[in-house]
């Protein structure tokens, strides 16, 4: 079983981990009172599918002098046990953080892993890259250096931040730099959240603009994530009747973390096939080998499916067939991206393609439903046949299967056209400019550079999806 590091940075990252770390201990059958996770009742049944804990739980945990089966039910159990996660807590501000110091979970964190400053970085990219990133890239790099002595089998970082602030996108990309300088052969996995057309901050379309060139560099593969989208799949639950469960749960939670928990059960089917066996498991390294044909263009669409906590009553009573091609259907639906585009629309091409299942799915559920999207997608000439497939044998907690698809599609370029769009509004003006001049080792040609590098993308883009077929005759005269 791999192991991976989390890195939670900036407000919007470390609330992503707020849910992130209950969630996980969730799928192991170890009770949390941490945000309403008690409404979702852990299932005992659940755990009977993993065995012994000892492989899977040290993915996203650490356990000093583990010789023996695990059998933690609660967080006196962990503490107990001096139980720590894999995970660097980065925030320029104590506001959120200090929660995990005094939350349930505060002993589950290694203190000399918890990097924290104040003032923030005032929403400005360059001072979270140049100034933070400068001042505290030694204890930066001497806490991941902590957690990852105490892996035996790393085999990724996991990244979460957002954009549109100063840390998450100035010192999160600056972290991710510092990984690639570091570690350039383990995989790189960020989860970033961008920004809605209606910016809380005016400075995000600067801050976007250039974290997205930094992403675009040094990331292994980036499953960009919108607020909207995020919003839109909490108010179509909420008015689902059949789901009383994850309602209530929705209700319960503070603000944000029914939203961040869409993202947490995002990354734990995308890491089950590393945790958990499987007949046919999709590794992590598989991901960027499978989905990313050339080495920028490595922005993945995501969705899954069903995107509750908890499974409706109506599932116990369909029938299973028709149950997977319900589960296949709503995985491509745009209802279900975590980002508000749609991979499969008419003027777009697949690059690439990935399905994972877990539970109760079979081969040949997962055959029939993947000649049913060869037949409604439009693909490049040399990607329809090839159609990477993980299945891992343990289910959430909760279901009885579920299914994440991951889709590197054309349709992307509209994010990166979006980004210019409004940073170009702004820069026109030359508004807030002098608040990034002004930082040392920031120049302002670096807007135009960024700018040029994402327009080139998106002609990279343009390119594959107007890209004709040739005919290459076997023999020729030379």
């Amino acid at each position: 079983m791999s192991q991976f590091v989390t890195v939670q940075v900036g407000q919007c990252g470390n609330q992503i981990g707020s849910a992130f770390w209950p969630l996980a201990l969730h799928e192991y059958g170890i009770q949390t009172t941490t945000g309403g996770v008690n409404l979702l009742k852990v299932q005992r049944n659940h755990v009977k599918h993993i065995g012994d804990l000892s492989d899977a739980f040290s993915s996203f945990f650490y356990i000093p002098n583990s010789k023996s089966k695990l059998h933690f039910q609660d967080v006196a159990d962990l503490n107990a046990a001096k139980v720590k996660a894999r995970a660097v807590l980065v925030d320029m501000e104590d506001s959120v953080l200090s929660r995990f110091k005094q939350g349930p979970l505060r002993q589950l964190f290694d203190q000399t892993c918890i990097v924290t400053n104040y003032p923030g970085s005032g929403n400005n990219w360059a001072i979270g890259y140049h100034v933070h990133g400068n001042a505290y890239h030694d204890r930066l790099e001497e806490s991941v250096r902590r957690i990852i002595e105490k892996c035996d089998r790393l085999h990724g970082f996991l990244l979460m931040h957002s954009l549109g602030g100063g840390t998450g996108s100035g010192l999160g990309t600056a972290i991710l730099k510092l990984l690639k300088d570091n570690y350039p052969h383990v995989e790189r996995i960020v989860s970033c959240v961008y920004p809605a057309n209606t910016q809380d901050t005016i400075t995000a379309p600067y801050n976007t603009l250039l974290a997205t060139q930094e992403l675009i560099e040094y990331a292994t593969c980036v499953l960009p994530v919108e607020n909207k989208a995020l919003l839109d799949i909490c108010n179509a639950q909420i008015n689902k009747r059949d789901n009383t469960g994850q309602t209530n749960y929705n209700a319960s939670c503070k603000p944000f973390q029914d939203m961040n928990s869409i993202i947490v059960n995002m990354l734990l089917h995308l890491t089950s096939g590393s945790r958990f066996p499987g007949s046919l498991n999709m590794d992590m390294n598989e991901i960027a080998t499978n989905l990313v044909p050339y080495p920028k263009l490595h922005y993945i669409f995501s969705s899954i499916s069903p995107v509750t906590l908890s499974a409706p009553n109506m599932c116990k009573y369909m029938q299973e067939a028709k149950l997977q091609d319900e589960v296949f259907t709503n995985a491509w639906s745009r209802n279900n991206q975590l980002i508000r585009l749609d991979p499969l629309q008419s003027t777009s091409v697949i690059l690439a393609a990935a399905h994972i299942a877990r539970g109760n799915t079979t081969l040949t559920d997962i055959k029939r439903n993947i000649e049913r999207f060869q037949n409604k997608s439009k693909f490049t000439l040399w990607s329809r046949d090839c159609m990477k497939i993980g299945l891992c044998s343990v289910p959430p907690a909760g279901h009885s299967s579920s299914l994440l698809c991951l889709l590197n599609s054309s349709a992307m370029s509209s994010l990166f056209k979006d980004i210019i769009r409004e940073f170009s509004k702004l820069y026109k003006k030359k508004a807030h400019v002098h608040h990034y001049t002004q930082v040392h080792g920031f120049e302002e040609t670096h807007f135009i550079e960024s700018k040029e590098n994402i327009l080139s993308l998106c002609e990279c883009y343009a390119e594959i999806q107007n890209m004709e077929e040739t005919s290459i005759s076997r023999l020729q005269v030379i």
